[in-house]
């Protein structure tokens, strides 16, 4: 463990921050990598695009091709204002972070764009790669539930754990995780915008996945809302993946639950005239307060 540590001091404070066990700030550790490179002699370099390939582990598969061409544009007036981040491969460069501004480099016929080259090791690059793209909200539902799987597989940390690195609730995380066993016709809605991340997580609930494609479909061509597949799914006797039942519960209390839920990234119960709203830490329930617009005095 001392070695390990050692060893990402060496590759300095970015880094260090960056895997350390408190919440994450991605811009931070480019500015420390780009601060501490400008410190040194020759720690930015100009590189051929040519010898450039992406990131193996880039999490994401979808690019809005609009806001490319704006950032082309504004690389052609400005320049790469940020340098990207690659590692030294057998041939050429691997980037490690700055696939954006890398693509719209080329759209923006630069053949050359400054570089900050470093040694991480396959590891760090997928989990840099995943929390670039997961810190700064670039992926759908399903490319984050996919990184978020990939971390959770190579490092071993809990829900929770990644929920408070990343400043989600656990809800929110379990809620995400739970789309990677939706079918492909399904996730690839999801992916493509057709259906929201409030439809899958309804969807995600049933275990039946002819019903979940008949619903994908359904919400599709009706352009269904998500109060309507929550109503049309309570009222149907589909298989549900958690067999948790509350009698003489109100229909709409789910509806109103679920609309909660997406506001406030918690898992809401609504019961016996109170609603329960919980939380996992002090931090958590900030959060929650400051949604809701509750705000202490003194604080």
């Amino acid at each position: 463990m001392e070695a390990n540590n050692n060893k990402r001091k060496a590759l300095g404070k970015g880094l260090e921050q960056l895997f350390s066990n408190e919440r994450i700030d991605f811009d931070n550790f480019e500015r420390e990598v780009v601060k501490e490179a400008k410190e040194q002699k020759d720690g930015v370099s100009e590189i051929l695009l040519s010898e450039i390939r992406s990131n193996p582990y880039q999490p994401r598969k979808h690019f809005d091709e609009e806001a490319l061409l704006e950032l082309a544009s504004s690389i052609k007036a400005h320049g790469v204002v940020q340098p990207i981040i690659v590692k030294k491969s057998i041939k050429g460069y691997e980037l490690v972070a700055g696939e954006r501004r890398t693509r719209a480099s080329r759209l923006a016929g630069l053949t050359k764009v400054p570089a900050i080259i470093k040694e991480y090791n396959d590891q760090e690059m997928m989990e840099i790669a995943l929390i670039e793209n997961i810190q700064r909200e670039n992926l759908n539902p399903i490319e984050e539930a996919n990184a978020l799987a990939s971390i959770i597989k190579s490092t071993g940390m809990t829900q929770e754990e990644i929920g408070k690195k990343f400043g989600k609730s656990r809800s929110y995380i379990t809620n995400l995780l739970g789309l990677i066993k939706l079918p492909d016709v399904t996730k690839n809605a999801v992916a493509n915008g057709h259906i929201t991340m409030g439809h899958a997580r309804v969807l995600s609930k049933i275990s039946d996945i002819d019903k979940i494609v008949e619903l994908t479909t359904k919400i599709i061509s009706e352009n269904l809302s998500v109060r309507d597949i929550e109503s049309l799914a309570s009222l149907e006797n589909f298989p549900k993946n958690k067999q948790i039942t509350r009698s003489h519960i109100n229909p709409k209390y789910h509806i109103f639950e679920n609309i909660m839920r997406e506001k406030i990234g918690t898992k809401i119960k609504i019961n016996n005239k109170k609603i329960e709203i919980p939380f996992d830490s002090e931090k958590d329930l900030e959060r929650i307060l400051e949604i809701i617009n509750i705000q202490i005095e003194g604080e």
